[in-house]
């Protein structure tokens, strides 16, 4: 999956040094990002290689994390039109680009940009928010509130019935591709409840022997992945949501109409029960 860069090690304890001429620095404008494409696949600039054109970039870059020994910083106002080296590349170009810990590290910076950017005020009294200087925490220093960087639970669900799999395409979004039944979880709702109502609210389907299989960090929608399989239970008619989805059908090992990639929790479970191991 997209997070599996060994050898690589992502550290992400918020350690929030200054940077230096050789961090990376990481530019995102909406939903792209600041990158060249070399014989090795993508790079990211390098501070020294904007600093010319924008001298204020170290005092205004705010820390992200290291992987191995390389520092990644966020930073903003970049004069791009001045680096026609680099261009703004969609960020759904980190699901195949290599090298992979680069695109794990280009979507990882895309959902703490996108938190850093639309928590720019306080949302109870409307101050500007400060970054702590200990934790990565914003916090107003009118009225204390604090906020932290958002995660929001979701299920990853592949419902089998003997030896097929319920297989489903997404109605709205970008990913056109067969995908798993999936959803959020709702306030005051476990994991397993959330995975019957999604099945029932999109298929019409009641589900048995919910079984959690992996989970998985996904910055493209802000949430973190958790994968069950588990069994139909009675009436495997299908009552389709088409608000939610397009088509929803049945396939056997066999007929399974996807092919293994590296990125997403959903093709590695459907990868499983294709290959017999589920």
């Amino acid at each position: 999956m997209i997070q599996d860069i060994a050898p690589y090690r992502y550290h992400n304890e918020y350690i929030p040094t200054p940077p230096d001429e050789n961090s990376i620095a990481l530019y995102y404008q909406k939903k792209s990002c600041l990158l060249t494409y070399t014989e090795s696949g993508i790079r990211f600039p390098r501070f020294k290689e904007l600093d010319k054109e924008n001298p204020s970039i170290y005092d205004n870059a705010t820390y992200l994390f290291t992987i191995d020994h390389e520092k990644f910083y966020l930073v903003s106002a970049v004069e791009i039109e001045e680096h026609p080296e680099f261009l703004m590349e969609s960020i759904w170009a980190f699901r195949e680009v290599d090298p992979q810990y680069l695109a794990f590290a280009g979507i990882t910076g895309y959902q703490l940009y996108n938190w850093y950017h639309t928590h720019q005020f306080c949302g109870k009294c409307g101050n500007l928010l400060k970054q702590d200087a200990n934790e990565r925490m914003l916090y107003c220093e009118n009225c204390h509130q604090m906020e932290y960087p958002k995660i929001s639970p979701a299920v990853i669900i592949a419902v089998t019935h003997n030896d097929r799999i319920l297989l489903s395409k997404y109605a709205k979004g970008v990913y056109k591709n067969y995908a798993l039944i999936a959803g959020y979880t709702e306030i005051g709702e476990s994991l397993e409840e959330t995975v019957q109502r999604e099945v029932m609210e999109e298929t019409g389907l009641k589900v048995k022997n919910i079984q959690y299989y992996k989970s998985q960090p996904w910055s493209f929608s802000e949430t973190v992945l958790m994968g069950f399989f588990c069994e139909l239970d009675g009436d495997n008619q299908i009552r389709l949501d088409k608000e939610e989805l397009a088509v929803a059908t049945w396939f056997s090992r066999e007929e399974i109409p996807v092919e293994s990639k590296r990125d997403s929790l959903t093709n590695e479970m459907i990868m499983q029960f294709k290959r017999g191991k589920r």
